[in-house]
């Protein structure tokens, strides 16, 4: 009695051990996933690669299958033409015997063709759905990648946040506020330059601006003095307008 309850022992344990050491696998295992996913996804592809040329491999030999049967009916369409003249010349020659062999040959490709053609429309349904089967399958492969990328970059993304996180929370409060300090002494620093890089541009701009203002006023003083050189000597040019007038006036009024 004692013995006979001793047996399954062992064999529980061996239960317990194997589905202990399985459970430890498959969680080592997902560990490994989790830690690469990139690893995890080309598998994947990879595989549904390599199904895809297996299924493309099917599919070209149900339309290999499908295009030799085609062919077969095309040479026994023209076999049957054949023979129906065949059995017309027979007749003709009065060679009655010939002539029905040929009929019954006819009729025995008649049929072989007619089950030729409905194993031709079974194969050519078997070929579509193949055909259509296969480029769903590659468009799986395409969206299986498509999701791999985005994927890969939320996973990148969640992971560099964590990183950020736990280097933050390792931080010390001196360390944040050292850090905090130097940042904005840094950030107010640029300001100063960028006020001061505006006050010099400013500066550079009022400097011209003046130059300019000035540059206009001695131009103006010049014209004003040579409108007062031209009023003092526009008199004396209308004088001798006036005396080259009347000589002239005096020559034309003389008899010649």
């Amino acid at each position: 009695m004692t013995t006979a309850l001793s047996h399954p022992q062992p064999r529980g344990a061996l239960g317990r051990l194997r589905n202990y050491l399985a459970a430890a696998l498959g969680g080592w295992v997902r560990a490994r996933e989790e830690s690469n996913p990139r690893a995890v996804y080309e598998q994947a592809i990879q595989q549904r690669l390599a199904r895809y040329a297996e299924l493309k491999e099917a599919v070209a030999g149900i339309l290999y299958l499908r295009n030799k049967l085609e062919a077969e009916i095309r040479e026994r369409r023209v076999e049957i033409g054949r023979l129906a003249a065949d059995a017309e010349r027979a007749v003709r020659r009065s060679d009655e015997s010939l002539a029905v062999a040929i009929v019954t040959h006819r009729h025995e490709l008649v049929e072989e063709l007619a089950r030729a053609e409905q194993e031709l429309e079974g194969l050519r349904g078997e070929a579509d759905a193949a055909k259509d089967n296969l480029l769903r399958f590659r468009e799986e492969i395409g969206a299986l990648e498509r999701e791999k990328g985005r994927a890969l970059a939320v996973w990148a993304s969640a992971r560099m946040r964590r990183q950020v996180r736990a280097a933050i929370d390792g931080l010390s409060v001196d360390a944040d506020v050292r850090a905090l300090e130097g940042v904005r002494e840094h950030v107010a620093k640029l300001a100063t330059e960028a006020h001061l890089d505006g006050e010099l541009a400013r500066g550079s701009g009022l400097r011209t601006r003046l130059a300019e203002i000035r540059g206009e006023a001695r131009h103006e003083a010049a014209r004003r003095e040579v409108e007062e050189i031209k009023q003092r000597v526009r008199p004396g040019i209308a004088g001798e307008v006036e005396v080259s007038v009347a000589r002239d006036s005096a020559r034309e009024v003389a008899p010649a």
